[in-house]
């Protein structure tokens, strides 16, 4: 078994757990952008969002909002981001998907935000339509 979350979910690797279930598991990031920085994880393996199934991708959504509560209660941030790559220019580097709960607070510079892009209503307009033409793609 070469993935290192599927590795943990085995308890072949050790984690910092913060909460799991029969089909997720949380534990907090071994490189953290900040204090309580936690990556929740569906215990069926798949890659990426595309090849995960949907009810996998249900039970994680629905564990990513505890364990953000759970860091809400925990270290009290003013904020925090929920995170998810797809693909190397995404930024994935871990190929189990997963997503990052990152608490934040004024002026933590935890993550480079972007600066907001020209709006060209055309543009949108012509990518809205050829998304929609993709639908169940």
């Amino acid at each position: 078994m070469d993935c290192i979350f599927c590795r943990i979910i085995a308890g072949d690797i050790p984690s910092h757990k913060v909460y799991e279930d029969d089909a997720t598991l949380a534990f907090l990031d071994i490189n953290p952008a900040s204090q309580g920085h936690a990556v929740v994880i569906p215990k069926e393996h798949a890659a990426d969002l595309f090849s995960l199934s949907p009810d996998a991708l249900a039970a994680t959504a629905k564990a990513t909002q505890t364990v953000a509560r759970l860091l809400q209660r925990g270290v009290h941030p003013e904020g925090i981001n929920i995170l998810q790559n797809n693909g190397p220019s995404a930024g994935q580097s871990v190929f189990h998907y997963h997503v990052h709960v990152i608490p934040r607070w004024s002026g933590d510079r935890a993550l480079g935000m972007w600066k907001p892009g020209a709006t060209d209503h055309a543009a949108f307009a012509t990518l809205a339509a050829q998304l929609r033409g993709g639908e169940g793609a």
